[in-house]
């Protein structure tokens, strides 16, 4: 056994320090083994930054779970009620009409039976609707 480590340095002294191939053979195990140290510092570099973005992005998913109650003026929230609650394909939009006077949402037009509840606790989860006045009807009947 210690024969062969001998032999494996006897070896590489000669491969490294022959006389014709020597000093290049020197160079490129100094350059590999620098590149290899450099290519570690980066990989560990690039773990920390993305280990510090994970982290940030998270803290900012806890910060922003819920949006911040904000006071909006009645066109702004017209329009956000608008585009929430009637964002889907089957929504009444042009049945309804949508006006809002201090946070207070008036919702007005026909609309098939089911849909009148449906909209109005829709409405009402609507950030920044303070009430709702339901004047839905069904379509044939007087409104309310």
């Amino acid at each position: 056994m210690r024969f062969l480590r001998f032999a494996a340095i006897g070896a590489a002294l000669v491969y490294f320090f022959d006389p014709q191939r020597g000093a290049r053979r020197r160079a490129m195990a100094r350059d590999k083994a620098l590149a290899f140290f450099r290519s570690l510092g980066s990989d560990a570099a690039r773990f920390g930054h993305k280990a510090s973005s994970d982290v940030s992005g998270q803290k900012q998913e806890v910060a922003h779970r819920q949006e911040v109650q904000k006071d909006v003026d009645d066109q702004t929230l017209k329009a956000k009620i608008e585009s929430e609650v009637f964002q889907p394909a089957d929504a009444p939009k042009g049945e309804v009409n949508v006006n809002v006077e201090n946070g207070v949402v008036h919702l007005r037009g026909q609309v098939e039976p089911e849909l009148i509840d449906d909209l109005e606790q829709r409405v009402r989860a609507v950030q920044g609707v303070r009430d709702v006045e339901n004047l839905l009807h069904v379509p044939g009947t007087d409104a309310p």
